[in-house]
């Protein structure tokens, strides 16, 4: 019975929780206060844990959940029923998008989102780069280190022996060297 219950429980999460697996945070404490299934305290430490281990926040809290409240069987049920409403709501929406596809007036929408989620990302991009890049105290001021690391870590991406090695290395690099840049600040 706990197994259907954490599958409804996750689904409802699942279903009005929009905006991503942070989004599941408030839907978590009531979960806590209404079964007791775990603890305020035990919710910090599963969004620890969350944020440090790989894959999305909401499906690893889940799993969290799950397993602390039924085990294997629990960690397995309680991501299935937070995934439930977004797997139906993709399958909706494809199911309508394929019917109305060759409209030209739908295709016309998709071809004028191409260059706005391109300057999406682009804003982004550059939002990433003046706080990487610049100091803002004490006026605008170039961050010398992270420019240098950004200028070397792309010429390296760039050349075509290092051009095959896979982009987590180069994560896993810069995030060592900004360590040390950050222990020498």
């Amino acid at each position: 019975m706990i197994l259907l219950q954490l599958y409804w429980e996750f689904f409802l999460v699942g279903l009005f929780s929009m905006g991503g697996g942070m989004a599941t945070v408030p839907f978590l404490f009531d979960l806590a206060e209404r079964t007791g299934w775990f603890t305020h305290a035990d919710l910090t430490t599963m969004i620890a844990i969350s944020e440090a281990t790989p894959g999305p926040i909401g499906i690893n809290m889940a799993t969290y959940v799950g397993y602390v409240s039924a085990g294997v069987p629990g960690s397995i049920i309680a991501p299935i029923g937070l995934s439930t409403p977004a797997v139906v709501s993709i399958l909706l929406v494809s199911k309508i998008l394929n019917t109305i596809w060759d409209n030209p007036k739908v295709k016309g929408l998709f071809y004028a989102l191409r260059p706005a989620s391109v300057g999406l990302i682009g804003a982004a991009a550059l939002s990433v780069c003046a706080v990487s890049l610049f100091s803002l105290e004490g006026g605008l001021v170039l961050h010398w280190p992270s420019i240098v690391l950004f200028a070397v870590m792309l010429a390296a991406m760039n050349l075509p022996r290092l051009k095959e090695l896979p982009s987590i290395l180069y994560i896993a690099i810069a995030a060592v060297i900004g360590v040390l840049f950050k222990m020498v600040d």
